[in-house]
């Protein structure tokens, strides 16, 4: 029986855009709270809400604590639309026919729904960070993607893809073989011949 071959791929960054400035601009529009302030106020929770330490409720009470007044519904689906499809998504029907896909992202489940929801058909495992308290580059998080792996030997090939090098290095040590997302999406062209190279 062959095995087929492992595609592990982050989301944002990769698959869907990541937060734009003009998502963090618009959210902050008509407050006293400077936008750089923000951002910076975010990045300081933002491990907390990424590990579901912070639970997302709680983050729209934290940002009501900054934005005054704040229509959570509105302000939601703001920062849901703000996460739009990159063009390796449709990449991953063909991707599927010859690999498993795992998805490992740094992120809140709850915003990834609408995209999960339409990429699922073509995903054998979803992991994300705050549903399963750890994140990226923590190994843990990669040992638990390995779980979903059907065989796990050390010629299986795995291929791991993200946006930030940061996160290469325990894979690595893992045995995983990594590709950078560049912001031009170059990479794509790349993903076929090593993974059918293994096939």
């Amino acid at each position: 029986m062959t095995v087929k071959p492992q595609l592990v791929l982050d989301l944002a960054g990769v698959l869907v855009s990541n937060f734009s400035p003009t998502c963090w601009l618009n959210l902050s529009e008509g407050s006293q709270i400077l936008f750089q302030s923000f951002r910076e106020q975010f990045e300081e929770i933002r491990k907390d809400l990424w590990m579901g330490k912070m639970k997302e409720e709680h983050f729209w009470t934290w940002l009501s604590h900054r934005i005054n007044p704040i229509n959570k519904q509105e302000a939601r689906e703001m920062l849901i639309h703000s996460l739009e499809p990159l063009p390796a998504i449709n990449c991953l029907p063909k991707w599927s026919q010859i690999a498993d896909i795992h998805i490992l992202s740094n992120h809140c489940q709850e915003w990834l729904e609408p995209i999960l929801s339409k990429i699922e058909p073509f995903i054998k495992s979803i992991t994300i960070s705050n549903q399963v308290g750890l994140c990226k580059p923590d190994i843990q998080i990669y040992k638990y993607v390995e779980k979903h792996f059907d065989h796990n030997d050390a010629n299986q090939l795995i291929l791991f893809i993200d946006d930030q090098e940061k996160n290469f290095k325990p894979v690595s040590d893992l045995g995983w073989r990594t590709l950078l997302a560049d912001q031009d999406h170059k990479w794509i062209e790349k993903v076929e011949p090593i993974i059918l190279s293994d096939v």
